[in-house]
């Protein structure tokens, strides 16, 4: 018999291939599992590169992000971590949890020979079922205001209770919250500028309203200025100097060449002057100012900052309502950028520049202090993912409890569905139910509680009509969570619930790995 396959190629089947699945999708489940809950533990990454740069995290996206994996049911894992990130910004670690729970009790129903399509069609009903129980027990409270800011205080309190910020989330829920609220309901988190300051605490961060660019204002120029026109611009201002390594030029006397800086001079002098005709009064550059332009912006009384980073400038020209301009000749169509004071702020050691009142009313910056860049950079995630999932409240007002009340509600509705189903798919339904409750066992463990325990204590209380009843990790038992204050959004629940469980059917649905053969290099000799 011919191979059909090329020598090197790999092929799994059958049990096998399943077997590599799942325990594929297991093991990362398994890895992120630990950061899970108010008493999530971090994980350091150091990369291989040069620098060798170590990310301290307990984020679960980027936890996966950075893993090399070869196992392709894992990547499916990695995926869904990283699409629940960038939807909703909150829950990456759940997400991957469930899935892996769900494929554990698959494994146990295929090795009790009831076949995947039974497990996945069971799985489809427990879904189903799942999202109708949530959907009956969400609260909205978009007519009352109040009511609607305390849900979102709560909700980003429980959202950074499981990370570094947890010590003073009240504080930084309420940055968070302040700064979604000025969004107006729009999602676009481009306005909230997040600049990071080593030196003070976590506790000396703040929201300042308007944009701060990280330079500092040079020489002999205006410190402040109101009522700007901003000119924000990506252009050559550094041609004052003939260039010696471009340009060949051919001349019989020292005479001609300063002729020619002269001519060069005179067409910078121009372009400034055509900057100048825009009636401007701060002129932001990305490229760098030579000093013969900046002389003459100085001048004529323009603010004139160099070299500014391409984020700052983008974010700059969509806060101000300018655009980036790079030709000068016809003012009437570029349109300026507006703010009411552009001054010089001192934030630690270093100088930066504050535009407030801009255009955008909408636009502030939260400024995070911290004692190293590894505390800023995950402070900074933490706050991130608060963002991402206040934006997506305000949106879909519905909220829930937390502490795995959510995940009791639905167990309770499926194994209520199981028993009513006849036939296999009723084992895969159970399964489901059990996987569900996975979760809160899991934040209960990684408190060092005794899980089982409390699981049936949550079981027993979730038999009450309309319980509230969830995990206290504080007092390390079962709480009330509507006293407790432990909000979820709805948003976030349902897309764990439906990315775990289409990440889940498709691994099951695997019955072959082919591994295609490495391209071989030839022998160049």
């Amino acid at each position: 018999m011919e191979r059909v396959l090329k020598d090197d190629a790999v092929e799994e089947k059958g049990e096998r291939a399943r077997m590599a699945a799942f325990v594929g999708a297991m093991a990362i489940a398994d890895l992120v599992k630990t950061t899970l809950g108010p008493k999530g533990m971090d994980k350091i990454l150091q990369s291989t590169g040069r620098g060798r740069s170590v990310t301290v995290t307990n984020d679960g996206a980027t936890i996966l992000k950075s893993l090399h994996i070869d196992s392709p049911a894992a990547k499916v894992l990695v995926d869904i971590s990283k699409v629940q990130d960038d939807e909703v910004g909150d829950g990456t670690t759940s997400v991957v949890v469930l899935a892996g729970e769900l494929l554990r009790e698959a494994e146990k129903l295929v090795n009790m020979k009831i076949h995947p399509m039974t497990i996945i069609a069971g799985y489809r009903m427990a879904v189903e079922c799942a999202r109708n129980a949530l959907l009956e027990r969400t609260m909205d409270n978009k007519e009352n205001i109040d009511k609607f800011k305390s849900d979102l205080m709560n909700i980003a309190m429980t959202t950074l209770s499981s990370k570094i910020l947890s010590q003073d989330k009240e504080y930084f829920a309420e940055l968070a919250v302040d700064a979604v609220l000025r969004l107006k309901g729009s999602t676009n988190l481009e306005a909230i500028q997040i600049l990071k300051k080593p030196g003070g605490s976590l506790k000396d961060s703040f929201l300042d309203e308007g944009f701060i660019l990280d330079k500092k204002i040079g020489l002999g120029q205006p410190k402040r200025i109101e009522n700007a026109k901003i000119l924000v611009a990506n252009t050559a201002m550094d041609t004052d100097k003939v260039k010696i390594y471009g340009a060949r030029v051919r001349v019989d006397s020292m005479a001609k060449v300063a002729e020619i800086e002269a001519a060069e001079k005179q067409k910078m002098r121009e372009k400034v002057q055509k900057i100048i005709a825009h009636g401007i009064n701060c002129f932001v550059n990305r490229q760098l100012i030579y000093n013969f332009p900046e002389e003459l912006f100085a001048d004529a009384g323009i603010l004139a900052i160099e070299h500014a980073d391409f984020e700052g400038i983008e974010r700059l020209a969509l806060v101000t309502g300018g655009e980036i301009a790079s030709t000068f000749d016809n003012p009437e169509s570029v349109k300026l950028g507006h703010c009411k004071v552009i001054e010089e702020i001192m934030i630690g050691e270093d100088k930066l520049i504050h535009f407030s009142g801009v255009e955008m009313g909408q636009a502030c910056t939260i400024v995070l202090r911290g004692a190293s860049e590894h505390v800023l950079d995950e402070a900074e995630r933490s706050l991130h993912d608060a963002l991402c999932v206040l934006s997506q409240t305000v949106n879909d007002t519905r909220v829930l409890f937390g502490g795995g009340w959510p995940e009791m509600v639905m167990a309770k509705a499926v194994d209520d569905l199981a028993r009513k189903t006849p036939g296999k798919k009723s084992h895969a339904i159970d399964a489901f139910s059990r996987a569900l409750q996975a979760i809160p066992t899991i934040i209960a463990d990684n408190a060092g509680l005794d899980s089982p325990e409390l699981i049936s204590q949550l079981r027993a209380e979730h038999h009450k009509e309309n319980s509230t009843a969830g995990i206290d990790v504080i007092t390390g038992s079962v709480g009330d969570m509507q006293k407790r204050g432990i909000s979820e959004a709805f948003k976030v629940k349902q897309a764990i619930l439906l990315s775990a469980t289409e990440a889940a059917e498709m691994i099951l649905r695997v019955d072959e790995i082919i591994t295609c053969a490495p391209r071989r290099r030839e022998d160049r000799m």
